[in-house]
């Protein structure tokens, strides 16, 4: 047979059965890259692992953990930068302070130069800003005089409670010293009814301070009450109508009293008789006038209070009904 005129392993000729070249090559195998053709992948070689030991999992454990290293050298890093970042805001921030002082003080400065400016563009007199500068001088220096003497004068106030203060501390201390010597020294029996006072003594402050606290709100509630009849008509009524009753029994009792008290006509003349035959007989007459007019007055006044009572009493029905 005569030779193929095609080379073998050529594209145009047929390769041969069992050649190494056999398997046809496809330009999709080798990708392109920026860099140029990359390689050819291969296949995997040989089975996986199929059994997951202990080394298996330390290896893992040992990639997880150099995550979390790096997380947290991450985070660590961050935090850092946070905190030159807040200490850099501070700087700023007391930076920003001593810069609005500065621009306050030049604000003022301004304000003076412009001032000046003004003066001169107003041709005023020299000596009349003299005088003006003394006369602001010497109040500014009145104000400050009294402002130091203001303020030295709270400082020693300041000082003098200080030392009370710590004084009554002292004393406190050493009347717990001798309270505490005092029931060292007691009986058994002593120290407990000591704490048996004690703790009722706790009790009742306990209770005097639920009861203050009541009474502060009872008057709340009466300071609103109040405010609440001030803007009433028809319960200022009843108030000054309460009121009155209140009165008109007060002046009924005392009137009572005063009844009782009072002697009766016959005891009132034999009383004045008596004290008659004690004087003199020249003024007999006239004193038995006299006795008889303050009978007679007595009379009058006792008709008088029976007269209030009874109206007193008819004002208390009425109120009442």
């Amino acid at each position: 047979m005569p030779p193929s005129t095609s080379r073998p392993g050529s594209r145009g000729g047929s390769s041969t059965a069992g050649g190494v070249l056999s398997s046809q090559i496809k330009v999709a195998d080798r990708p392109v890259t920026q860099q140029g053709l990359s390689g050819m992948k291969t296949a995997v070689k040989g089975p996986q692992r199929q059994i997951m030991d202990k080394t298996y999992y330390l290896g893992l454990l040992r990639s997880k953990t150099n995550e979390l290293t790096t997380e947290i050298n991450k985070l660590q890093e961050e935090a850092e930068m946070y905190k030159q970042e807040e200490s850099v805001y501070l700087s700023y921030e007391k930076r920003a302070e001593a810069l609005a002082s500065e621009i306050k003080e030049y604000q003022g400065q301004l304000a003076d130069y412009n001032m000046v400016v003004d003066i001169l563009n107003t041709s005023t007199d020299i000596a009349e800003l003299i005088r003006d500068y003394n006369v602001v001088r010497i109040r500014l220096k009145v104000q400050n005089d009294r402002d130091a003497q203001s303020v030295d004068k709270i400082f020693t106030e300041r000082q003098g409670t200080e030392k009370l203060i710590q004084a009554v501390e002292e004393d406190i201390e050493r009347e717990k010293v001798a309270a505490d010597d005092i029931i060292k020294d007691m009986s058994q029996a002593d120290q407990a009814k000591y704490m048996e006072i004690k703790a009722a003594n706790e009790k009742l402050s306990q209770e005097l301070m639920v009861h203050q606290q009541e009474l502060d709100a009872l008057n709340v509630k009466e300071e609103a009450l109040r405010a609440e009849i001030a803007h009433s008509q028809v319960r200022q009524e009843a108030v000054q109508l309460y009121e009155k009753l209140h009165e008109l029994e007060e002046r009924r009792d005392q009137m009572i009293a005063e009844e009782k008290n009072m002697e009766s006509p016959q005891e009132e003349r034999e009383r004045l008789l008596k004290q008659a035959r004690t004087q003199s007989v020249k003024d007999d007459s006239q004193e038995i006038a006299s006795m008889e007019r303050q009978l007679t007055e007595v009379k009058e006044k006792i008709n008088h209070f029976r007269k209030v009572i009874q109206q007193l009493d008819t004002d208390l029905e009425n109120h009442q009904g």
